[in-house]
């Protein structure tokens, strides 16, 4: 009785160590900067919504920084860096249409007047995408903090880890699972296309030459396909054409419905039809009164936010957001 006692202890503590270990490998938690900078929260959303109060369309690039930024390098704000000795993640092609980095600045200074050297880049990229989201309408959720800023940012591991708007099924399943995201996530944060808008040459392809011999993509809808050609001529890469046509300033589950009528813009759009898993969730929420979009939308955004974070020791707090310490 005594020995198995023993192993009995022995294998809690075990339990225990291990349980610990993996929060201090997470290192999020809520309320991360309680006692260091008590009013942060509250001085991003007041300073974020100052912006979007002024333009709501401020909220799509917004969230889009975000999640551009977590799926290079994990959460740690290389998005955010400017080019010195190398080329950063930001003048990478996929990167070159992202905008709202005023926005971050502003609220970065804000945060250093009250609390200089505490708040990270990584955190207040998290907390202003939550918050641009709710301002119009979108769900809000809790944001786990504790994120320090990374010190590298490369231009090629942009290009090598950011989802295409090309991509199909296999290469899309592919891309999410290596960031731990599953099938769901991919649906649902495909559904982040509700808001915002797209050049032209993320999807003129599909319009005038999809297979090389000047075809259109069989998969869209024809009469959208008329539509998107009034807006986009060959090789435009300058006009603006919004991802949920009539309501693209507003989130909302509608992007589910173009897509069951073949009205998804992008091909990434139009492939999560080409999977059991993410067809059924896209018809789902397209057919249901009382849409559970908006709650699987912020489980999958925490669970993005959490992808590969600096936390304790590592990185830095950056007092300037495109520029390392």
């Amino acid at each position: 009785m005594v020995v198995g006692k023993r192993v009995f202890l022995l294998q809690l503590i075990v339990v225990a160590v291990l349980v610990l270990s993996h929060s201090n490998v997470q290192g999020l938690n809520l309320g991360y900067y309680h006692k260091t900078c008590p009013n942060a929260e509250s001085i991003i959303r007041k300073t974020t919504y100052g912006f979007i109060s002024r333009a709501p369309t401020l909220a799509a690039p917004l969230l889009r920084l975000h999640f551009h930024d977590c799926f290079v390098r994990g959460c740690d704000g290389s998005v955010l860096l400017n080019s010195s000795n190398n080329q950063a993640e930001r003048d990478a092609f996929p990167n070159l249409s992202l905008r709202g980095y005023h926005v971050i600045d502003a609220v970065k200074s804000a945060v250093e007047k009250v609390c200089p050297d505490v708040v990270s880049c990584a955190d207040i990229l998290a907390l202003v995408a939550r918050d641009s989201v709710s301002m119009i309408h979108g769900p809000s959720w809790e944001v786990p903090l504790g994120r320090r800023d990374g010190r590298v940012s490369r231009l090629n591991e942009a290009l090598a880890n950011l989802p295409s708007p090309f991509f199909n099924i296999t290469q899309l399943k592919q891309n999410f699972a290596s960031k731990g995201l599953n099938m769901k996530d991919l649906a649902v944060l495909s559904g982040g296309h509700t808001i915002g808008t797209s050049h032209c040459v993320a999807f003129g392809n599909r319009l005038y030459n999809f297979t090389g011999r000047g075809d259109t993509d069989p998969s869209m809808d024809p009469n959208y396909v008329a539509q998107l050609k009034k807006k986009c001529k060959p090789g435009d890469t300058t006009t603006l054409v919004e991802m949920d046509p009539g309501s693209f300033k507003t989130f909302d589950d509608d992007y589910y419905t173009l897509i069951t009528k073949r009205r998804g813009l992008f091909e990434s759009d139009a492939a999560l039809l080409s999977d059991a898993e993410t067809k059924a969730y896209v018809f789902h929420q397209a057919s249901i009164r009382g849409s559970t979009f908006d709650k699987d939308f912020a489980v999958s955004m925490v669970k993005m936010g959490k992808v590969g974070v600096l936390t304790g020791n590592q990185g830095e707090i950056r007092k300037h957001c495109a520029f390392v310490n």
